[in-house]
């Protein structure tokens, strides 16, 4: 756990691999809490302070700081009286579409392998999970 009032972006980050600027105050990096090959992990960093964090792999946020010693608490800065307004979208529309790509890449590739043998409940889960992110990427999208 980062000690009080000490926690910033660069403390995460430094506890990552393979961490990859793609725009200003947005990083990407292998999750922590799985086997990653390639950086699955979004980190933000938003104007007040607060810094986001999400596994497109599907690690609750939990798990990932867990793996690196830290608490949610440690991705807040110290309680102010007032907060910025919140953000509506903590991921801008092209990002989300990215990750969308790979999920529909999958259900492609469990799909195909529906033509020659039967699922395994491994792929069927992982399917069911590509179409719930897929689902929930329609509505960032849509604005729900």
């Amino acid at each position: 756990m980062a000690e009080e009032g000490e926690m910033s972006v660069d403390v995460l980050l430094h506890r990552l691999e393979a961490v990859r600027q793609t725009g200003p105050g947005r990083w990407i990096a292998r999750c922590p809490a799985h086997q990653d090959r390639r950086p699955s992990l979004a980190v933000r960093e938003l104007n007040d302070g607060r810094v986001l964090v999400h596994d497109f792999a599907g690690c609750p946020t939990h798990d990932v700081l867990c793996a690196i010693g830290l608490t949610m608490s440690d991705l807040f800065p110290e309680r102010v009286a007032d907060y910025a307004r919140p953000e509506r979208r903590p991921f801008a529309a092209g990002d989300v579409l990215r990750a969308l790509a790979t999920e529909l890449m999958i259900c492609c590739f469990i799909a195909d392998a529906l033509g020659t043998r039967a699922l395994t409940k491994e792929e069927r889960d992982r399917l069911s999970v590509a179409c719930g992110r897929l689902h929930a990427g329609l509505e960032v999208i849509d604005g729900r």
